[in-house]
């Protein structure tokens, strides 16, 4: 005999697998659907009108007759709601509203005017406050956030980042108190291979990795299809793999960290040494000295390039994945960089695993922040199957009461 508990789980199970027929396949029948999932016909006719009765679906059109009454087919409403997500860098927010089916409404960039605690959370909080108002009307189930650093999600809270100075601070709390909102945060690169498994490079591979490099290197491990966070949402932290231990000291204190050799600081260090930029200039104006042709500038992005090539053929060696995928600040020059990077993993991979393609793409913060946003649809398209916001389990009917 099932408990109380266990019917209210099963309800919320079921329910989060019909509404998912319903995104991933719809419009389709009740009759189809309790035959794909292997349920009473008066078990989804009561799910269905629930999920009606929230708004999330809508009957849209009827079917093909069998010989009796024409079956109504289901389809997301995904003007329902909407969910906004953010990408935190160190200079600025860029955030996205999106739809339920994660098609992006508005977009924006936002200038930060400081990195303390209150400053980054006042910016998100009126950031926030003027997409609500761009909207339309949708309710707004929740808030994502990517921030750089070891983040652990399931907790909603940054451990350490080194970048913005902050440790141990309860991120998800804080601006779900501020917006009376769910909020889910995780780190940035992994929101960027949320956003490149639903929407870009990575949708028809199983296995794949996104690096980032630029202010930082990070990478986020896509592995059976599933996101790899590893203890504490640390996985993937790929800048810090060292590298050569009489190198410099890194940002995080250790000597000889990749970042120490990839990163945008490293890059402006060897170019000031070398006597090509001066103290007030920085990665813009060496890869403006890069494109306009000085041989010297232009070594300087093929070494970084080569030393990110050789670490990435270790990378996947391990991991052997279908796809490497490089992006951020850094790729602004790419042209400098791209070859010796292609010529490195190439000759330092295993031989049985060459082959595996490579990506090289633009820089675009507003792709991070709609990885951020994919978070928050991800629980709720998930609820009741181990998905949780804030450190506790939401139920579909909880989740969209919240909005607002």
């Amino acid at each position: 005999m099932y408990s109380t508990g266990s019917k209210s789980l099963i309800r919320q199970l079921n329910r989060s697998a019909v509404l998912n027929l319903i995104k991933r396949e719809g419009p389709v029948s009740r009759v189809e659907i309790a035959r794909r999932l292997n349920l009473s016909g008066a078990a989804v006719t009561s799910i269905a009108g629930e999920l009606e009765g929230l708004g999330v679906i809508q009957s849209v059109a009827q079917g093909p007759s069998t010989g009796g009454r024409p079956p109504t087919l289901l389809a997301l409403n995904a003007a329902a709601a909407c969910v906004i997500g953010i990408k935190l860098a160190i200079q600025q927010l860029a955030a996205v509203v999106v739809d339920l089916e994660g098609d992006v409404l508005d977009g924006r960039m936002q200038p930060l005017t400081g990195h303390t605690l209150d400053d980054v959370r006042h910016s998100i909080v009126r950031l926030a406050a003027d997409l609500r108002g761009e909207a339309g009307g949708r309710s707004l189930l929740g808030i994502g956030i990517g921030m750089p650093g070891v983040v652990d999600g399931s907790r909603g809270i940054c451990v350490d980042s080194p970048i913005l100075g902050w440790q141990d601070v309860p991120m998800a709390e804080i601006i779900a108190q501020d917006l009376r909102l769910p909020v889910l945060v995780d780190n940035d690169v992994n929101t960027l291979a949320v956003a490149e498994q639903l929407y870009g490079h990575g949708r028809h591979v199983n296995n794949f990795v996104t690096v980032t490099i630029g202010r930082g290197v990070g990478s986020g491990i896509v592995v059976g299809g599933q996101l790899v966070r590893g203890r504490l949402g640390g996985a993937g932290e790929f800048g810090h793999v060292p590298v050569d231990l009489t190198g410099q000291v890194c940002e995080c204190g250790r000597r000889g960290c990749l970042e120490t050799f990839v990163a945008d600081a490293a890059l402006v260090a060897t170019a000031r040494r070398a006597g090509l930029i001066g103290r007030r200039q920085g990665v813009g104006t060496l890869t403006q000295l890069a494109n306009a042709g000085n041989a010297d500038a232009r070594q300087i992005f093929a070494q970084a390039g080569d030393r990110l090539g050789v670490a990435l053929a270790g990378l996947v060696n391990v991991l052997s994945p279908e796809l490497v995928i490089v992006s951020g600040e850094g790729m602004r020059a790419r042209r400098h960089i791209e070859p010796a990077l292609r010529a490195a993993i190439e000759g330092h991979v295993f031989p049985p695993l060459r082959g595996v393609e490579l990506v090289v793409d633009e820089w675009d913060d507003t792709k991070w922040a709609h990885g951020a946003a994919a978070l928050v649809l991800e629980a709720f398209f998930s609820v009741g199957r181990d998905k949780s916001i804030n450190g506790g389990a939401m139920d579909l009917a909880r989740f969209v009461a919240e909005a607002v």
